[in-house]
């Protein structure tokens, strides 16, 4: 077998190892390569970066937080880690992972996306698996908020992910916040942004995370959208999080919010009609944000940390063990 591009020969052996289960005599028999040549190939495909090998390490969760969690609020599936000492980055990693190989079990070629923004969006599309053979596309749910780390940021988010999972991917051409209602409405109207909303309302998954008004932990404000005294105001308006670019109250409701009718994004009522909404967020300063997406029905699946569950059923009042 010939095969002039060398790029592709290395993919293809690369493919034939990793991902359909050759041993490296069987690639050799089958392209009438020598064995120890497929060795240097699998080797200088590992070098330019066309294949990615990751170890997952087991992570501990806490089976009985999470049947609580599924129980009481009604979820698909919820992934709570033991934080074992682990420190808030730590903990938001490894609910990244979890959360990235609960996305790989319920995906199917061909379907799309929706993905939201922050960091914890951003711990799974880091932890997610290179799979190009998914054709999963990717769309932003949100306009781009514009954050000093763009890392972190939808249209970043939405290319890195798509490029995994081996899809396109479609920015919304427009940012979260606008100056008043009269402005968003006239954005609405724009054919490039309304034919990307239709496209996120569409989605089979959505993936989420969830911000809070403390604060010490307020994305929105660290992005430069809010600051402290607007903070302040929601928080005495009853605003306790948002998710999706969307405020609300403890218990799930974003009505007679003003705020909201200056976001691009799509509505919080029409998660109900997405399948999979995968929400990552850990943290005590989310306790009551978490707690009141829940009670909105805006989060279908959970990862968090154990700390950050049990002050959640604490706002609720569930005595724990």
């Amino acid at each position: 077998m010939t095969i002039e591009n060398r790029e592709d020969l290395l993919v293809l052996v690369a493919s034939l190892y990793y991902e359909h289960d050759y041993n490296q005599q069987q690639i050799a028999d089958r392209l009438n390569i020598s064995r120890s040549n497929i060795s240097r190939l699998l080797k200088e495909a590992k070098q330019k970066g066309l294949v990615e090998v990751r170890i997952r390490k087991p992570i501990s969760t806490v089976p009985e937080l999470e049947r609580e969690f599924v129980r009481r609020f009604g979820l698909h599936h919820a992934m709570i880690i033991e934080n074992r000492g682990r420190d808030l980055t730590e903990s938001l990693q490894s609910a990244g992972q979890l959360a990235a190989r609960y996305l790989e079990e319920i995906l199917n070629p061909g379907d799309v996306l929706a993905i939201s923004w922050g960091t914890g969006v951003g711990s799974v599309v880091d932890a997610i698996s290179r799979q190009p053979a998914r054709h999963v596309d990717i769309v932003q749910m949100i306009g781009s908020v514009g954050s000093a780390n763009p890392l972190i940021d939808g249209p970043e988010l939405a290319r890195r992910l798509a490029d995994n999972l081996g899809g396109r991917y479609y920015y919304l051409h427009a940012p979260l916040f606008v100056e008043n209602q009269t402005v968003r409405d006239m954005l609405l109207d724009e054919p490039a942004i309304r034919d990307g909303l239709n496209r996120a309302r569409r989605a089979n998954v959505a993936l989420l995370g969830v911000g809070t008004t403390e604060p010490q932990a307020s994305s929105f404000v660290r992005a430069g959208h809010l600051t402290e005294a607007q903070l302040a105001d929601l928080r005495a308006q009853g605003v306790v999080g948002e998710t999706a670019g969307q405020h609300f109250d403890i218990q799930g409701s974003s009505e007679g919010i003003d705020i909201n009718h200056r976001v691009i994004a799509l509505d919080l009522k029409e998660l109900w009609n997405i399948p999979h909404v995968l929400t990552v967020a850990c943290g005590l300063p989310k306790r009551k944000s978490i707690l009141g997406a829940l009670r909105g029905g805006y989060i279908k699946a959970l990862a968090t940390d154990e700390v950050t569950a049990r002050a959640v059923l604490e706002e609720v009042g569930v005595r724990q063990t």
